[in-house]
Protein backbone atom coordinates (compact mmCIF):
# COMPACT_ATOMS: atom_id res chain seq x y z
CA UNK A 1 0.00 0.00 0.00
CA UNK A 2 1.24 3.43 -1.18
CA UNK A 3 2.42 5.87 2.03
CA UNK A 4 0.04 9.11 2.11
CA UNK A 5 3.56 10.80 2.34
CA UNK A 6 5.65 9.09 -0.09
CA UNK A 7 5.12 12.06 -2.77
CA UNK A 8 7.12 14.27 -0.43
CA UNK A 9 10.78 14.96 -0.92
CA UNK A 10 13.28 14.15 1.94
CA UNK A 11 14.07 17.74 2.08
CA UNK A 12 10.37 18.39 2.32
CA UNK A 13 9.54 15.69 4.96
CA UNK A 14 13.02 17.47 7.11
CA UNK A 15 11.72 20.99 7.24
CA UNK A 16 8.38 20.05 8.10
CA UNK A 17 9.68 18.37 11.12
CA UNK A 18 11.93 21.13 12.07
CA UNK A 19 8.73 23.34 12.07
CA UNK A 20 7.22 21.06 14.07
CA UNK A 21 9.96 20.67 16.90
CA UNK A 22 10.20 24.55 16.84
CA UNK A 23 6.38 24.64 17.42
CA UNK A 24 7.26 22.39 20.17
CA UNK A 25 9.31 24.92 21.48
CA UNK A 26 7.14 27.78 21.32
CA UNK A 27 4.19 25.23 23.01
CA UNK A 28 6.68 25.25 25.77
CA UNK A 29 6.61 28.55 26.15
CA UNK A 30 3.42 29.42 26.36
CA UNK A 31 1.84 26.53 29.07
CA UNK A 32 5.00 27.93 31.22
CA UNK A 33 3.34 31.42 30.93
CA UNK A 34 -0.18 30.22 31.16
CA UNK A 35 1.31 28.52 34.86
CA UNK A 36 3.19 31.86 35.73
CA UNK A 37 -0.01 33.78 35.34
CA UNK A 38 -1.80 31.31 37.78
CA UNK A 39 -3.93 29.60 35.26
CA UNK A 40 -4.46 25.92 36.43
CA UNK A 41 -2.61 23.18 33.89
CA UNK A 42 -5.82 22.06 31.45
CA UNK A 43 -6.40 25.47 30.36
CA UNK A 44 -3.54 25.56 27.98
CA UNK A 45 -4.02 22.11 27.00
CA UNK A 46 -7.34 22.70 26.45
CA UNK A 47 -7.37 25.76 24.36
CA UNK A 48 -3.97 24.09 22.67
CA UNK A 49 -6.21 20.79 21.53
CA UNK A 50 -9.44 22.98 21.00
CA UNK A 51 -8.17 26.16 19.24
CA UNK A 52 -4.78 25.38 17.90
CA UNK A 53 -3.77 28.35 16.94
CA UNK A 54 -1.00 29.82 19.20
CA UNK A 55 -1.02 33.34 18.41
CA UNK A 56 -4.88 33.40 19.66
CA UNK A 57 -3.94 31.69 22.58
CA UNK A 58 -1.08 34.02 23.69
CA UNK A 59 -3.28 36.92 23.24
CA UNK A 60 -6.46 34.84 25.23
CA UNK A 61 -4.15 34.33 28.20
CA UNK A 62 -2.50 37.72 28.58
CA UNK A 63 -5.91 39.68 28.20
CA UNK A 64 -7.25 37.05 31.21
CA UNK A 65 -4.34 37.37 33.12
CA UNK A 66 -4.24 41.62 33.20
CA UNK A 67 -7.74 41.10 34.12
CA UNK A 68 -9.84 41.13 30.70
CA UNK A 69 -13.10 39.75 30.45
CA UNK A 70 -12.79 36.20 29.17
CA UNK A 71 -15.33 37.01 26.03
CA UNK A 72 -13.05 39.96 24.97
CA UNK A 73 -10.47 37.54 24.86
CA UNK A 74 -11.70 35.35 22.60
CA UNK A 75 -13.22 37.80 20.49
CA UNK A 76 -9.52 39.22 20.10
CA UNK A 77 -8.31 35.74 19.19
CA UNK A 78 -10.93 35.38 16.14
CA UNK A 79 -9.53 38.95 15.10
CA UNK A 80 -5.99 37.22 15.18
CA UNK A 81 -7.61 34.34 13.74
CA UNK A 82 -9.07 36.12 10.92
CA UNK A 83 -6.58 35.81 8.30
CA UNK A 84 -8.11 31.81 8.19
CA UNK A 85 -10.78 33.05 5.95
CA UNK A 86 -8.62 33.48 3.24
CA UNK A 87 -6.45 30.76 4.23
CA UNK A 88 -9.16 28.55 3.74
CA UNK A 89 -10.44 30.00 0.27
CA UNK A 90 -6.78 29.11 -0.94
CA UNK A 91 -6.48 25.32 0.37
CA UNK A 92 -9.85 24.18 -0.21
CA UNK A 93 -8.61 21.52 -2.39
CA UNK A 94 -6.34 20.21 0.22
CA UNK A 95 -8.58 19.99 3.60
CA UNK A 96 -10.29 16.95 2.22
CA UNK A 97 -14.37 16.13 1.69
CA UNK A 98 -17.26 14.68 3.90
CA UNK A 99 -16.08 13.93 7.20
CA UNK A 100 -12.44 14.41 6.62
CA UNK A 101 -12.74 18.32 6.08
CA UNK A 102 -14.00 18.94 9.63
CA UNK A 103 -10.09 17.27 10.54
CA UNK A 104 -8.59 18.94 7.94
CA UNK A 105 -10.28 22.47 8.54
CA UNK A 106 -8.92 22.33 12.25
CA UNK A 107 -5.21 21.77 11.41
CA UNK A 108 -5.34 24.84 9.04
CA UNK A 109 -2.48 26.93 10.25
CA UNK A 110 0.25 29.59 8.84
CA UNK A 111 2.69 26.12 8.19
CA UNK A 112 0.49 23.57 7.35
CA UNK A 113 -0.69 26.48 4.55
CA UNK A 114 2.81 27.42 3.74
CA UNK A 115 3.76 24.09 3.11
CA UNK A 116 0.64 22.80 1.62
CA UNK A 117 1.09 26.31 -1.14
CA UNK A 118 4.47 25.30 -1.82
CA UNK A 119 4.27 22.29 -3.07
CA UNK A 120 4.83 21.58 -7.36
CA UNK A 121 1.87 19.19 -7.68
CA UNK A 122 -1.40 18.15 -6.36
CA UNK A 123 -0.41 15.28 -4.69
CA UNK A 124 2.22 16.97 -3.01
CA UNK A 125 0.36 19.89 -1.88
CA UNK A 126 -1.79 17.89 -0.08
CA UNK A 127 0.37 15.45 1.48
CA UNK A 128 2.46 18.39 3.02
CA UNK A 129 -0.41 19.92 4.29
CA UNK A 130 -1.59 17.30 6.31
CA UNK A 131 1.56 15.92 7.37
CA UNK A 132 2.50 19.60 8.84
CA UNK A 133 -1.29 20.05 9.47
CA UNK A 134 -0.93 16.84 12.12
CA UNK A 135 2.49 17.32 13.30
CA UNK A 136 1.70 20.48 13.94
CA UNK A 137 -1.52 19.25 15.78
CA UNK A 138 -0.18 16.73 17.97
CA UNK A 139 3.29 18.78 18.68
CA UNK A 140 1.31 21.94 19.97
CA UNK A 141 -0.41 20.48 22.71
CA UNK A 142 2.17 18.14 23.71
CA UNK A 143 5.04 21.32 24.34
CA UNK A 144 1.97 22.91 26.16
CA UNK A 145 1.24 20.58 28.49
CA UNK A 146 5.25 20.04 29.01
CA UNK A 147 5.53 23.97 29.26
CA UNK A 148 2.82 23.49 31.67
CA UNK A 149 4.45 20.56 33.83
CA UNK A 150 7.49 22.35 34.50
CA UNK A 151 5.66 25.46 35.10
CA UNK A 152 8.24 28.74 36.11
CA UNK A 153 11.17 26.62 35.44
CA UNK A 154 11.15 28.33 32.15
CA UNK A 155 11.55 32.25 31.88
CA UNK A 156 8.81 34.04 29.51
CA UNK A 157 9.48 33.78 26.58
CA UNK A 158 10.70 37.05 24.81
CA UNK A 159 13.27 36.90 27.47
CA UNK A 160 15.40 34.27 25.16
CA UNK A 161 13.59 34.81 22.37
CA UNK A 162 11.14 31.99 21.45
CA UNK A 163 8.68 34.35 20.51
CA UNK A 164 10.47 35.12 17.43
CA UNK A 165 11.07 31.56 16.58
CA UNK A 166 7.44 31.17 14.31
CA UNK A 167 8.02 34.36 12.21
CA UNK A 168 11.88 33.69 11.35
CA UNK A 169 11.44 30.36 10.31
CA UNK A 170 8.41 31.09 8.32
CA UNK A 171 9.94 33.87 6.76
CA UNK A 172 13.00 31.32 5.67
CA UNK A 173 10.47 29.45 4.10
CA UNK A 174 8.90 32.60 2.02
CA UNK A 175 12.26 33.28 0.86
CA UNK A 176 12.92 31.93 -1.99
CA UNK A 177 9.40 33.33 -3.81
CA UNK A 178 10.75 36.36 -3.50
CA UNK A 179 12.59 35.25 -6.55
CA UNK A 180 9.66 36.61 -8.22
CA UNK A 181 9.78 40.20 -8.33
CA UNK A 182 6.10 40.52 -8.63
CA UNK A 183 5.72 38.62 -4.99
CA UNK A 184 8.66 40.73 -3.62
CA UNK A 185 6.65 43.71 -4.18
CA UNK A 186 3.54 42.52 -2.84
CA UNK A 187 5.21 41.35 0.10
CA UNK A 188 7.55 44.43 0.98
CA UNK A 189 3.67 46.36 0.16
CA UNK A 190 2.58 44.21 2.93
CA UNK A 191 4.81 44.40 5.39
CA UNK A 192 5.08 47.92 4.94
CA UNK A 193 1.26 48.57 5.58
CA UNK A 194 0.77 45.90 8.15
CA UNK A 195 3.97 47.97 9.87
CA UNK A 196 2.24 51.70 9.74
CA UNK A 197 -1.15 50.30 11.32
CA UNK A 198 1.08 48.80 14.41
CA UNK A 199 0.71 52.06 16.09
CA UNK A 200 -3.05 52.95 15.66
CA UNK A 201 -4.76 49.66 14.83
CA UNK A 202 -5.67 46.96 17.53
CA UNK A 203 -3.87 43.65 17.79
CA UNK A 204 -4.39 41.32 14.89
CA UNK A 205 -6.05 43.78 12.53
CA UNK A 206 -2.18 45.35 10.71
CA UNK A 207 -1.78 41.36 10.00
CA UNK A 208 -5.37 41.68 7.86
CA UNK A 209 -4.28 44.77 6.30
CA UNK A 210 -1.18 43.43 5.20
CA UNK A 211 -3.66 41.78 2.65
CA UNK A 212 -4.14 44.80 0.46
CA UNK A 213 -0.02 44.76 -0.56
CA UNK A 214 -2.06 41.81 -3.11
CA UNK A 215 -3.47 44.81 -5.16
CA UNK A 216 -0.06 46.24 -5.84
CA UNK A 217 1.16 45.76 -9.58
CA UNK A 218 4.57 45.47 -11.10
CA UNK A 219 5.23 48.81 -13.29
Amino acid sequence: MKHPFSSLKGDTIKAILLVCLAVGVVGMSYGSLAMAYGFPIWVPFVLSVSVLAGASEFLFIGIVASGGNPLAAAAAGLLVNARHIPFGVTVRDLVGKRAASYLGCHIMNDESVVFGLSQPTPEQRKAAYWLCGLGVAIIWPLGALLGAGVGKLLPAPETIGLDAVFPAILLALVVPAFKNRTTLIRACSGAAISLAAVPFAPVGLPVLLSLFGLLTRKK
